[in-house]
C-alpha cells in the first residue's frame, strides 16, 4: 500500500523514538529505484526517510 502527503499512519520500527506513535506523512520521495521514502512528523518532532514496509494506516475513530 502506498501513502499519499496527509495519509495518517502508524510507525513500526523498533529503532525510532515514535515506534508505535501516529504521525502524518508531510513529504513523498522516491528513490532512483523507484521506491517511496517517506517524512512523517509527530507531535513532538518527525522522522525522514521512512520506508513504506515500517508504516501502517492509522485508523480515524470516524471509521469505526
Amino acid at each position: 500500500m502506498s501513502f499519499e502527503k496527509d495519509d495518517s499512519v502508524v510507525l513500526h520500527d523498533k529503532h525510532s523514538e515514535y515506534d508505535g506513535d501516529t504521525g502524518t506523512i508531510t513529504q513523498v520521495m522516491e528513490t532512483m529505484f523507484g521506491d517511496a521514502t517517506y517524512t512523517v512528523s509527530f507531535e513532538d518532532g518527525q522522522e525522514t526517510g521512512v520506508p513504506e514496509d515500517a508504516l501502517e494506516a492509522a485508523v480515524d475513530a470516524d471509521d469505526e
